[in-house]
């Protein structure tokens, strides 16, 4: 299955809250990710940097497409908005992170 990574930067000092709205995130939103096609989602957060690292792994790509045009996403990211860096229509800022190394079970 494909992966995207990615990294987006969390505001200074919101750590707690971001972890809080992402506890209590919305079953719609998570009804969404998932009818998109979305099988594992994991964010990692670096402490000293405020960066955060998303590893998304999914079942097509062009079902990932219709995500940021649904009226939940738009809602999640002015929701957001607040405690991480956005950009205009406040999705966050993401930054596409390049492969360089993958080991799976199934290599060994």
């Amino acid at each position: 299955m494909p992966t995207k990574a990615f990294r987006m930067t969390l505001h200074p000092g919101q750590t707690e809250e971001y972890q809080r709205r992402h506890d209590e995130i919305w079953p719609e939103l998570v009804d969404a990710l998932l009818a998109a096609g979305v099988e594992d989602y994991r964010i990692f957060l670096d402490p000293e940097t405020h960066a955060l690292y998303a590893v998304l792994t999914h079942r097509s790509e062009h079902a990932l497409d219709s995500l940021p045009n649904l009226p939940v996403m738009k809602r999640w990211w002015h929701y957001m908005a607040d405690i991480m860096a956005t950009n205009p229509d406040e999705s966050p800022v993401s930054v596409p992170l390049l492969p360089v190394f993958v080991l799976t079970a199934g290599d060994a």
